[in-house]
């Protein structure tokens, strides 16, 4: 079927899958995990997994669980300052204090 008549969840999961045939030294990845169905999310977990052992991730999550699953430092984007922390619990704490 022609890519016009999929849904935006379903062109993500698309975009992801392509993304993962071609090696990059850096990955940009944006919630590409929180759409699709439970078999979906696990593939691509496990996908994240090897790419995150050989190259750079840059993960853009609002799930504390992804972010401590793939990141071992965070930045937080808010008002339009973006403020980086070395420590996963003080960045997700600021991020959930709002």
């Amino acid at each position: 079927m022609p890519v016009r008549t999929y849904s935006s969840g379903m062109i993500v999961r698309l975009g992801f899958a392509l993304s993962l045939a071609v090696h990059f030294d850096c990955y940009l990845v944006d919630e590409a995990i929180a759409v699709g169905d439970s078999r979906f999310a696990e593939r691509a977990r496990a996908a994240l997994a090897d790419l995150n052992a050989r190259s750079a991730l840059l993960l853009v999550s609002h799930q504390a669980e992804t972010v401590r699953a793939f990141c071992k430092t965070a930045a937080i984007l808010q008002d339009g300052r973006l403020t980086r922390y070395d420590d996963l619990d003080e960045a997700i704490a600021v991020y959930q204090a709002g």
